[in-house]
């Protein structure tokens, strides 16, 4: 016992200074790319203007001094600031070092206005604000992509040739489509001919008083661009896992298991979903980060405020702040999921054992 909990430490440690070391890694890269144009440089610079303004100009013993003598005074504060902070010497190695903290910390000063409210927003406050709306919204719909498939997929296993499975064969290819593409049919049919459902938006306007009717007006707000998340990759992944478990039934000990006379739920359940787990889960996860980086247009079509929907106003106004931070976060997310597997493997496959002393063929 304590052997294999030293060697489960032992591996959990390794992994995990091998991803953050690859997350550090991709992040300096983002921050040397970044400031090429000295971008970074532009706006740590600002900020330093900015903070020491707000000190001469709120200091009463500074009042009566007239425009010019005030301007060179905050002038030669910045450039004293300046030279404290180091932005006289060269960007590499220094300053990028303090970029990179800056970046991984997410400290990265103030945005562009990404809100109705006035005024600049810190990046933190933009990314954590915005980002539960984002787990929300694909949270539910990829839960209903996992369960879903997965459920259909054993179903027509059973029924190779049917004419559901062949139903199913002739629906794959619509899943090439993007989601804001079904997107833009669902809010035509549902929200400009039918409307039964809301166009786009978080919440009703005015906000609901109480607690039950903000989530249920949230609901309502999911609908259409959880569908479209939900379609545009329904049919591959039923098709795809549905594939999986036909190799797999017909291994040798899955017809050994019949032979045996166990029924066909439990072959199913030990011999054919739990081998063919691993590689589902591994395509589901990683599909599931790119998907959130990859809606940012169907956030833009919906109005949903979300990360995707931040990156999109980030990027039309040149917020360098919040593109960094939204990417950083990405890379978090990542990170996580890749770690996470690990042990989803070693729980899910019989064959599979956390640690490489453990692992069986």
């Amino acid at each position: 016992m304590r052997q294999t909990i030293s060697r489960l430490g032992k591996f959990t440690l390794v992994r995990l200074v091998f991803l953050i070391c690859a997350v550090i890694i991709a992040v300096y890269l983002t921050v040397m790319v970044a400031n090429m144009g000295g971008e970074l440089d532009r706006i740590r610079k600002a900020e330093i203007r900015e903070q020491v303004a707000m000190q001469v100009y709120m200091n009463p013993a500074y009042r009566q001094l007239p425009p010019e003598e005030l301007q060179a005074l905050v002038d030669g504060l910045v450039q004293d600031e300046e030279k404290r902070l180091g932005m006289d010497q060269p960007f590499f190695p220094k300053r990028s070092f303090q970029y990179l903290w800056r970046a991984l910390t997410l400290e990265l000063g103030f945005a562009e206005q990404m809100t109705s409210d006035a005024g600049s927003q810190q990046v933190r406050l933009i990314i954590l604000e915005r980002l539960p709306t984002t787990l929300l919204l694909f949270g539910t719909a990829n839960l209903f992509l996992f369960f879903v498939p997965l459920l259909a997929a054993l179903f027509l296993s059973r029924r190779y040739g049917s004419f559901l499975d062949k139903a199913t064969i002739a629906l794959a290819p619509s899943s090439a489509a993007p989601g804001w593409f079904y997107g833009l049919f669902l809010i035509l049919i549902f929200a400009s001919i039918f409307r039964v459902l809301p166009w786009g938006g978080l919440v009703d306007a005015p906000v609901p008083e109480t607690t039950l009717a903000y989530a249920g007006s949230v609901l309502k707000h999911m609908v259409l661009p959880a569908t479209a998340v939900v379609l545009s990759s329904l049919f591959a992944n039923i098709y795809s896992w549905r594939t999986f478990f036909l190799i797999y039934s017909s291994d040798d000990y899955v017809e050994l298991a019949r032979a045996k006379g166990l029924s066909s739920r439990s072959i199913e359940m030990r011999y054919v979903l739990r081998p063919t787990l691993p590689p589902i889960l591994t395509n589901f996860l990683l599909v599931l980060i790119t998907m959130w980086m990859g809606q940012i247009v169907l956030e833009t079509v919906f109005q949903w405020p979300g990360l995707g929907r931040a990156f999109y106003l980030a990027i039309q106004l040149t917020d360098t702040p919040v593109i960094i931070g939204i990417t950083v976060i990405y890379g978090y997310l990542l990170a996580v999921t890749v770690f996470a597997l690990d042990f989803v493997y070693a729980l899910v496959d019989p064959r599979v054992r956390v640690g490489p002393a453990e692992r069986r063929a």
